[in-house]
């Protein structure tokens, strides 16, 4: 509750703030110069450049993923119906132990490829950190060009009015300082 009615203090303080940044009538730069200034990360991450190129990085090696997976599971499928068709011709012990071996490395491909599954999700929040630490300068420049004490994610603030929002400046400005943030691969590969 201490948390929500300190949001509410800070978008009400914001507004405050907003209502006297010039008097009516007076022409405003956009955003309004004040103490607060509110943002959406997620749209830091899915419109910039390097957003996007992590989204397609990211797309790209779980469809890679996927196919393997798929793959595997057609061999595996052929494997099952080859040892299926050779359990009439078998002493059960044979088959019992041939069964064994089929089921063990079945388990072990599994817990690979899931190793895997969890590898990429791992990269994938990496990458996203990494975003968000290599686009701190830009938002503090920006901030502080504002004259603004405090940034927000837009996603904690109840209220506020739109000329506070730098969302769409900081896109262009990250865009401009980072492009699509280098050209080395952000995930690898899974063979």
């Amino acid at each position: 509750m201490a948390g929500i009615r300190h949001v509410l203090h800070a978008a009400a303080f914001g507004l405050a703030a907003l209502a006297f940044a010039a008097p009516e009538g007076a022409a405003q730069s956009t955003p309004v110069s004040g103490d607060i200034l509110v943002l959406n990360q997620d749209r830091l991450l899915s419109q910039t450049q390097y957003g996007q190129r992590i989204q397609r990085e990211l797309e790209a090696a779980s469809s890679a993923l996927a196919a393997q997976n798929r793959e595997i599971e057609a061999q595996l499928t052929a494997e099952e119906l080859e040892l299926t068709d050779l359990r009439a011709t078998l002493e059960p012990a044979d088959f019992r132990e041939m069964a064994d071996e089929f089921d063990e490395r079945v388990s072990s491909i599994r817990a690979a490829q899931d190793a895997k599954t969890r590898d990429l999700q791992s990269q994938a929040e990496a990458a996203r950190q990494r975003f968000f630490e290599e686009i701190v300068p830009i938002l503090l420049d920006l901030v502080e060009s504002e004259g603004a004490a405090v940034l927000l994610d837009s996603r904690t603030v109840l209220l506020s009015a739109g000329s506070v929002d730098i969302t769409d400046r900081a896109i262009s400005e990250i865009d401009t300082a980072l492009g699509q943030g280098g050209v080395a691969p952000l995930f690898t590969t899974f063979d």
